[in-house]
């Protein structure tokens, strides 16, 4: 009797099992593959914000820094470097169980007018900007070494067509900058992952210049862990399969792939707007802000509807993904209420704008488990 009993009672707790949730949040059920977090901005990691603390705890095991870890942050004027605020950010993140991501070592864009230019004004030689980038990574990554995770280590250096962006460090030094970077990055920390993090990565010209970039990167035996697709995405773009074709393309150079900065935008977009290139601004306009009383019932559902598109293919190839970074916590605070145009109504995020979890983050839930 006791026997049965006790069978009964297992046949009961396994059907129990079966049937109520096994997880509950998103780092329980995607961290079981790979790292999920959000993009955090200096009022979030100073700790400033309660609600955003506890969705990070409860939802995510990594953050990345949105602003205070980029070139002009950290060192405004040569030599003198400024850590408090990524300070700051890399405690926070041991204080709430996150694995901290460094973002970003070098990137045209929010780099310091000085770095490119003596004191003439005129650009300064290759060997002065290659000192130059050495002497910032030491400094960075140096400072951080054993607590950072992984690093961003060159940040959208190519363009949507494949050509490399004709930036000051392309343009003094060549295609060459990126090398110097990863191999300063790997000297100062030995153990940390190091990453190439651009946007636009569905598009063919630059898929193949990037799998040519690791390919390069590891001929000269040089770390590189994973390409980073910057993932701000639309209703309509980018074509999933291109996407799709990207990730299989990375997967078959032998690194990992992370998406990263992810957002979905409900918005209609200006003519001929792409990317994320933030030097894209628009005018005002009426029609382009349908939404500001909130989301019609359609609009959300093919949001929820989207996003699951995109996160099948990360299950899909789940055992290749080191990393989903959201790029914001909450639609109150994401960038894309504001680009690229300024005062907009967006809902791009996984949570509200009360901190509230949208029906698509239970969709994700059930899709790992």
């Amino acid at each position: 009797m006791n026997k049965t009993i006790r069978l009964t009672a297992l046949l009961a707790a396994v059907l129990t099992t079966a049937i109520l949730p096994a997880q509950t949040t998103l780092k329980e059920a995607v961290g079981k593959y790979s790292l999920i977090g959000s993009s955090l901005n200096q009022h979030q990691s100073a700790g400033l914000d309660a609600r955003c603390t506890a969705i990070m705890r409860t939802h995510f095991n990594t953050a990345v820094a949105e602003n205070c870890m980029k070139m002009e942050s950290l060192q405004p004027v040569e030599g003198v470097f400024s850590f408090a605020a990524a300070d700051q950010f890399v405690n926070y993140c041991e204080q709430n169980g996150l694995v901290p991501i460094g973002h970003c070592l070098v990137w045209h864009s929010q780099c310091p007018k000085w770095f490119h230019v003596g004191p003439d004004g005129k650009p300064v030689s290759r060997e002065v900007l290659i000192q130059r980038i050495k002497t910032h990574i030491a400094t960075v990554v140096g400072r951080y070494k054993g607590r950072i995770h992984g690093w961003d280590v060159v940040n959208e250096a190519i363009e949507d067509d494949g050509s490399y962006r004709k930036s000051p460090f392309y343009n003094i030094i060549g295609e060459e900058f990126i090398d110097i970077a990863f191999e300063a990055a790997h000297a100062a920390d030995p153990d940390a992952e190091l990453y190439y993090n651009d946007y636009s990565m569905a598009q063919p010209g630059k898929r193949a210049t990037v799998c040519r970039l690791v390919e390069r990167l590891k001929r000269k035996g040089l770390r590189i862990d994973a390409v980073g697709m910057q993932s701000h995405n639309g209703l309509k773009y980018p074509d999933l399969a291109e996407y799709e074709k990207s990730i299989q393309a990375f997967i078959a150079q032998g690194v990992k792939v992370n998406f990263t900065e992810l957002d979905v935008s409900v918005l209609p977009n200006p003519w001929e707007f792409s990317g994320a290139g933030i030097e894209q601004n628009f005018q005002y306009d009426e029609r382009l802000n349908p939404y500001k009383g909130g989301l019609p019932a359609e609009v959300q559902q093919a949001f929820t509807e989207r996003y699951m598109q995109f996160f099948r293919l990360y299950y899909k190839y789940r055992d290749h993904v080191g990393r989903i970074n959201l790029w914001g916590v909450s639609d109150a605070n994401s960038w894309l209420n504001d680009f690229p145009i300024h005062g907009r109504t967006n809902y791009p995020l996984l949570f509200d704008r009360d901190y509230q979890p949208k029906p698509v983050v239970n969709e994700i839930i059930n899709l790992y488990r």
